[in-house]
């Protein structure tokens, strides 16, 4: 029999027990961004960009692939997401950005978005520089002398729509065409039509000095002029009277446009240019050659010691370069140092990248030795954020510089490159220049990678050296750039050298060495 003390305590045990299935679970759930890890559409003209921030991927098709129908041969995101819709089955109309939702207990929104460059050509015989053609007005404006009958022009060229599979009507042709008044074509692919207009534009201005981009030491000139004559570029240092003829075999023309890289300039002089084609000369043009930069800490010269992190600059001073040691003297010892071994003749120290795996007892990670513009942020687990990229408004040509590898064979792979395992590492130098907005991000986490892509829409400029083999010593490298665009004026320089070209992936050879010294930046051609 209970006694009066102990059925306070039972009727108390009692009501948790009933209560029990009436108390609401407020705990909330885990927030797990769930990310698109690899997409890949048929016929795809470059791999696509992925954007685990903004949550966009952006795919490139080639010119013939039907945007309207377009099929994936690869969907993969991240492990326990259901997608909506999965990708792999079925068309889908990319002329528009759609939605994918990937849940697992959050819904997280990516947009898909295409971009499809077809191109598009329209050219009559005697026009004055190439036709506009504006592709997202359904246009071509064509230029041609005031002399010129505009009832009975020759087309020698066009081109509208994807090769090979286009229609149009009327069905333009190579031949005798009228253009006294606009020309109005349905144009028709993939059973999708578009109303394009011709029209037809008089000048009394011959030719015309259409742009001029300067940079340090060279300048860029662009000129239009009648199709059948060749046109060129004179020049001077502004207050001279004698002009220079650009030599023919400089000068690039194609139908009335033309263009030449006038070379061997001096930096923050002023240059007149003007282009000519037979007795007709354009508007002379005024520009202003810019500056040139000497790229901060190339000779490696400076470091210290920060407990385990060796760091590439000045205790102190200013940062330029950086490493990813930090990330690597979490498991172990860094594995970017400086060294006395330096090209013959030369002296100072060199940056010495290598590969080595970090941890204990087999539990750790591949570690590729690299050195790059811009700063380590933080670990994220046993993977590194980074910052690439340094503020720069100059136009380099070259990298210049010294290496000296040693490769061995790939040890460590990621389960995406497993293929690599046993081949020999590679190393990779490259420099890119950049319109950021603002340092980018690297993250080499595979659940949220982002990683840099030479093929970015931001990427103004590129060059890269890789070598899979020794070098047998010091070598001198010579890395040109490849300008997308003369006109833009970068806002960051990117370079990075690796011991482990797939060191982003934890993919390389353990023992891949290289040895990195004197970078410098040239100007001219």
């Amino acid at each position: 029999m209970m006694s009066a003390k102990q059925i306070p305590a039972l009727t108390a045990a009692l009501l948790c027990v009933l209560l029990a299935g009436c108390i609401k679970n407020d705990l909330p759930y885990p927030k797990i961004p769930q990310n698109i890890t690899r997409l890949a559409a048929r016929g795809e003209s470059s791999p696509a960009k992925i954007d685990s921030t903004a949550y966009t991927a952006t795919i490139y098709l080639g010119e013939e692939v039907n945007i309207y129908a377009v099929e994936f041969d690869e969907f993969a995101y991240t492990p326990g997401a259901t997608a909506d819709p999965d990708l792999l089955e079925g068309t889908y109309d990319l002329s528009v950005p759609m939605v994918v939702t990937l849940t697992h207990y959050q819904k997280y929104q990516w947009v898909i978005r295409a971009e499809q460059e077809i191109e598009r050509r329209f050219a009559v015989e005697g026009e004055i520089g190439t036709s506009v053609i504006d592709a997202v007005g359904h246009r071509v404006i064509v230029t041609v002398p005031e002399t010129a009958d505009l009832t009975s022009l020759t087309l020698t060229d066009i081109k509208l729509g994807p090769a090979g599979i286009t229609t149009m009507v009327p069905d333009l042709k190579p031949g005798p065409i009228d253009l006294s008044k606009p020309l109005r074509v349905t144009v028709t692919a993939h059973g999708h039509s578009e109303d394009w207009t011709i029209y037809c534009e008089k000048s009394k201005t011959l030719v015309a000095t259409s742009a001029v981009d300067a940079w340090s030491r060279v300048v860029w000139a662009y000129g239009t002029g009648p199709a059948d004559d060749k046109g060129g570029f004179r020049f001077r240092r502004k207050g001279e009277t004698q002009w220079t003829d650009v030599a023919p075999s400089e000068v690039n023309q194609t139908g009335g446009s033309f263009s030449a890289c006038i070379a061997h300039l001096e930096p923050l002089t002023e240059y007149e240019v003007q282009a000519v084609a037979g007795e007709n000369v354009g508007s002379v043009v005024t520009v202003r050659t810019q500056a040139t930069e000497v790229l901060p800490d190339g000779s490696f010269d400076q470091w210290w010691l920060d407990k385990k992190v060796w760091c590439p600059w000045a205790e102190g001073g200013e940062r330029f370069w950086d490493t990813g040691n930090t990330g690597a003297a979490t498991l172990g010892e860094s594995n970017v140092q400086p060294s006395d071994n330096v090209p013959p003749g030369l002296t100072g120290q060199s940056a010495k990248l290598e590969t080595k795996f970090v941890g204990l007892f087999g539990i750790g990670k591949l570690a590729a030795g690299s050195i790059f513009t811009g700063s380590f942020k933080k670990v994220d687990g046993t993977n590194g954020i980074l910052d690439f990229g340094r503020p720069w408004s100059v136009r380099p040509t070259r990298l210049r510089g010294y290496y000296n590898y040693t490769t061995a064979p790939i040890d460590y792979a990621s389960t995406e490159l497993a293929v690599l395992k046993g081949r020999p590492d590679t190393c990779a130098i490259y420099i890119a220049l950049t319109d950021w907005t603002a340092p980018f991000e690297i993250r080499t986490n595979p659940k949220n990678r982002q990683l840099f892509d030479p093929s970015s829409p931001a990427v103004i400029a590129y060059g890269e050296l890789n070598r899979g083999d020794n070098t047998d010593g010091w070598e001198e490298f010579e890395i040109t750039l490849n300008y997308r665009s003369t006109s833009r004026v970068p806002t960051y320089i990117q370079i990075t050298s690796a011991a482990s070209k797939y060191g982003d992936y934890f993919t390389g050879g353990t023992g891949a060495t290289l040895y990195v010294d004197q970078y410098s930046l040239e100007y001219d051609y």
